[in-house]
């Protein structure tokens, strides 16, 4: 069997911790008297820290000094990691483990693509951090996605050019950042959001081992 890079993002692919980071956003929202809903949080997905707030400072037209925002920027991600504490195994999103087992079983190399500066606790806390030959997160990279740095990070730790990576994502920047670094694009959710992906699955469940054996061996 050939070789290929895989690349998976972290939120909303591997685990589930959107739903965290939008419970930590909504409470500083709401303490600045900021609507944030479900819908809001989306403009969130792939979007760094720093960036995440100034939009929902834009949403509440909230004026505020740097200061005000470092504050605000720790206590999101103080009050973020009390949401980590407790995790395990089951929060893996379903289908999730039967791909990793595959690629590892064929000595696929993996490597974790994310804007999360938590990413390594959360796998080692969910008992996969062992798949990952390589770890790109939020504290390697100074540009945030659709910028493709944190993919060609991870291509070359991996030993890979950027051709032979596949990358799974759940954010439209995400999969920006794959197609702009010249990586095959897959979206992990809706059609309506991520068409610019070069494959789309509503979830790992929907992908079959056949499609992923024919990646790999794809030229």
């Amino acid at each position: 069997m050939k070789k290929k890079a895989f690349i998976f993002d972290l939120d909303g692919v591997i685990v589930d911790t959107a739903k965290y980071h939008y419970l930590a956003w909504q409470k500083i929202a709401t303490e600045l008297n900021i609507n944030f809903t479900l819908e809001h949080n989306e403009l969130l997905k792939g979007v760094s820290r720093v960036r995440s707030l100034d939009i929902i400072l834009e949403l509440g037209k909230v004026e505020a000094s740097q200061e005000d925002k470092n504050r605000w920027l720790i206590q999101k991600n103080e009050e973020y990691l009390t949401y980590l504490v407790d995790m395990d195994q089951s929060e893996i999103l379903p289908g999730v483990m039967s791909i990793l087992k595959f690629l590892k079983e064929n000595n696929q190399p993996i490597a974790l693509g994310s804007a999360s500066k938590n990413a390594r606790p959360i796998l080692e806390k969910t008992g996969i951090i062992h798949y990952f030959d390589a770890i790109v997160d939020g504290n390697d990279v100074t540009n945030a996605k659709p910028d493709p740095e944190v993919f060609l990070i991870a291509a070359k730790l991996l030993g890979t050019s950027p051709e032979n990576a596949i990358v799974f994502e759940d954010s439209v920047a995400g999969v920006q950042a794959a197609n702009i670094g010249k990586m095959t694009s897959i979206g992990i959710g809706e059609e309506a959001v991520l068409h610019e992906a070069k494959y789309i699955f509503k979830d790992f469940t929907h992908i079959e081992m056949s499609f992923i054996e024919n990646l790999i061996e794809k030229k």
